[in-house]
Parts: structure tokens; C-alpha cells; sequence
């Protein structure tokens, strides 16, 4: 059976309907208590280029479930309403895609960086190694 619509109408379609927004405007927003950064790429991708400080890993397979309260996997960081949530990927299509499911899901509260990190990196901004993405998200006892 042929393809009928390819992935990048897909992105196209869905960058169309959510908030895109650029790296030097979450730069601005990197440490306001009410933009949670969301990297939705792979941990073998965490591991090999690190991510964006302060950020949480919700893996993009994982990330319906995690945001729906009614799943057994949600995460209670999910259901804060008072934070505008901002995700990324590689190169900002598989979080375009993932902007707009959430966005089907009934969330308002979310965007994504247009040119994922990628982009990120190219704009020079700061990245945190994977090491220390662990370390802050889940310290020592």
C-alpha cells in the first residue's frame, strides 16, 4: 500500500498548529520557573550530545502516556497547568509532531523549539552532559 502522505506533510501540517518558538526566545525564558523544557529524543542520543540545562526527558514514545493522568505512567509534572511546557528533538520535526499530539490531547500550555537541538547547539547556547542531566535529575542519597 503507497504512502499517501509523507512525514514532511505530516510536519508541515502539524508545525501549521502549535507554537513555535526559537532559541534565542526560550533563552530568554531558560530560567522562568514557568517554561519546563521537555527533550523528547532518545537517551542514546541524551548520552552521545547532551541536552538543554534544566530540561526533563520524556522520551517520545513515552510521552502520551506520561502526560495523560489516566494512564498508569503518568508523571505528576505533567498536570502542572501553571507551566507553559516546551519540547524538542533533534531537528524539531519529531517535536512538532509530538506538539501537536499533545496539543490533541487537550493541552494548551505547550510549544516546541523550531530547529530542535540542532539548532541549539548552532546558536551556541549552553548544554549540559548527560552526566549532569542525571546527576540533577536524580542526586545522590
Amino acid at each position: 500500500m503507497p504512502i499517501t502522505k509523507g512525514s514532511r506533510q505530516l510536519v508541515d501540517e502539524a508545525t501549521a498548529q502549535i507554537t513555535t518558538y526559537s532559541v534565542a526566545q526560550i533563552l530568554e525564558r531558560l530560567n522562568d520557573p514557568k517554561v519546563q523544557i521537555i527533550d523528547i529524543r532518545d537517551v542514546r542520543e541524551l548520552e552521545r550530545e547532551g541536552t538543554v540545562p534544566g530540561c526533563i526527558n520524556a522520551p517520545r514514545g513515552m510521552l502520551e502516556f506520561w502526560v495523560d493522568p489516566a494512564s498508569p505512567y503518568f508523571k505528576p509534572v505533567f498536570g502542572d497547568e501553571n507551566r507553559e511546557f516546551v519540547l524538542f528533538c533533534g531537528a524539531g520535526w519529531r517535536s512538532a509532531l509530538a506538539t501537536k499530539a499533545l496539543k490533541d490531547m487537550g493541552m494548551t500550555n505547550v510549544a516546541h523549539i523550531g530547529g530542535g537541538f540542532t539548532e541549539w547547539v548552532k546558536q551556541g547556547a549552553p548544554v549540559e552532559t548527560y552526566e549532569a542531566h542525571r546527576a540533577r535529575r536524580h542526586p545522590a542519597k
